[in-house]
């Protein structure tokens, strides 16, 4: 098991020196980790909170109703956690989604449609037309290296907003574009460029791989949670894993790696940062970071979103012949819906998603003023059985301390071109980076996370036998 505090609340010992310490026991870190010491190089772990798996963090209700705080699906070309969940023994179910989905419009429309998109809608035209031009262009670039494609300055100079607004005609089409940008990026169009929306999408496999549910991103969910692999995984690590143990300052300046923890310090050979790009830019580095890491770090922003999980004696809406899916274009605070109930429908559960614009309204009432606003919104989508709810629970992802915000941070229009090829994750001396956000494949998600430490490991292990 992981160790935290000893029975007495102080801190178990460090120790002295460890060929290789790994910041961060997320996804990413424990991947570095477990391919570290499945090639018996023994590795330490340091994480600052009092958990592992970082962004994802399944949890029971009071009422003993499994939800996934954080990142909860899996689809079937997410390779490397597929190979987790197998070699972990984490089960996995289909996403529910039998039934009529839902879209509520800014006009007050709400419709019923059945498969991946109405294909009769306002801006579904508009919509395939540019999904398929964004696929065109996304097989342009090189996923290894974003900056290096020949349109690469002027996509890093423009922003998916612009983009849309010059090349989408509809603005119904815009605004289906705007919510899938927000679903999946969890920001808006403006926030983010069109080359790091290419280079995502190349990384995916084409944009309804990101979108979809059946036979994509969304297509399946974990018995136990999505943060059943990550706790097999530090279980099999055992005491290589210390929690509550955040990183203060890396020193880098001598023969050997010095890492200040809260627990004291330790001394390694090489070390493997694999903490959120803010987190990262937190802890104290001597010397400082070149330039282009430096600024990588500080113009990559975390997305905004929450997670809120409505839960029902039953899922109910299932009885109306709904899928418990809904996308939602106007003023609401949520912007998707997802039925979210356990595998045997015990229970019902609603999970609505919460982002960029929304979230900075929503997230500015009270409690009650939120738990209100998002209950009117299910109740005009489900009917008044969904304003009675057993349980309400929130998870506001930019309000967590050693995150900031989910799903993933992007960088800032301009960021890939003047600093992507030295600043992404390219080594700096014994000082090696992991994290979702250096993944070229599935970037943002579990599987990328499990990429990055994978290939962190092995850049360590070509370093130690040098």
């Amino acid at each position: 098991m992981p160790q935290s505090l000893s029975p007495s609340g102080s801190m178990p010992a460090l120790p002295a020196t460890v060929p290789v310490a790994v910041v961060g026991a997320g996804y990413a870190g424990l991947s570095a980790a477990l391919s570290l010491r499945d090639e018996d190089v023994p590795v330490l772990v340091l994480e600052g909170s009092d958990r592992v798996g970082g962004r994802i963090w399944s949890r029971r209700t009071e009422n003993g109703t499994l939800i996934d705080h954080g990142g909860q699906w899996v689809g079937p070309t997410q390779h490397r956690i597929l190979a987790w969940a197998e070699r972990f023994g984490c089960k996995t179910f289909p996403t529910w989604d039998t039934g009529d989905h839902l879209e509520a419009w800014h006009d007050g429309t709400v419709r019923r449609y059945r498969g991946s998109g109405p294909d009769e809608a306002p801006g579904a035209d508009g919509y395939a037309e540019a999904t398929a031009r964004i696929d065109e262009l996304a097989r342009r670039v090189e996923v290894s290296d974003p900056a290096a494609a020949a349109e690469a300055e002027a996509w890093d100079s423009e922003t998916v907003h612009s983009f849309f607004e010059r090349t989408v005609d509809c603005p119904d089409a815009r605004r289906r574009l705007a919510l899938a940008v927000q679903g999946v990026w969890a920001m808006e169009p403006r926030e983010i460029s069109l080359l790091h929306l290419l280079f995502y999408v190349a990384g995916a496999g084409g944009f309804a791989q990101l979108m979809d549910t059946r036979n994509a991103a969304q297509d399946a969910r974990f018995h136990a949670g999505a943060q059943s692999p990550a706790l097999a995984a530090a279980d099999h690590l055992g005491a290589a894993v210390r929690l509550r143990c955040p990183v203060e300052a890396i020193d880098w300046s001598g023969e050997s790696v010095r890492l200040t923890t809260a627990a004291g310090e330790v001394r390694a050979e090489r070390v493997i940062v694999a903490t959120p790009p803010p987190a990262t830019a937190a802890i104290r580095f001597r010397p400082g970071l070149p330039t282009a890491r430096a600024r990588w770090l500080q113009r990559s922003v975390m997305g905004d979103v929450a997670k809120v999980h409505v839960v029902y004696p039953r899922p109910f809406w299932r009885e109306d012949g709904l899928s418990g899916i809904a996308s939602l274009y106007g003023e609401d605070a949520a912007g998707v819906v997802f039925d979210n109930s356990p595998p045997d429908g015990g229970a019902g559960v609603l999970v609505a998603f919460v982002y960029g614009d929304r979230l900075r309204r929503w997230s500015r009432g009270d409690d009650g003023e939120r738990r209100a606003c998002m209950l009117q919104t299910l109740t005009r989508l489900f009917g008044p059985a969904a304003a009675e709810p057993a349980e309400y629970v929130e998870k506001i992802w930019p309000h967590d301390p050693w995150v900031g915000g989910g799903y993933a941070a992007n960088p800032a229009p301009g960021a890939w071109v003047a600093h992507g090829a030295a600043g992404w994750r390219a080594p700096c001396g014994p000082l090696h980076w992991a994290g979702t956000e250096t993944s070229e494949v599935w970037n943002g998600y579990i599987d990328g996370a499990i990429r990055s430490g994978e290939r962190a490991a092995r850049e360590v292990l070509a370093s130690l036998v040098q």
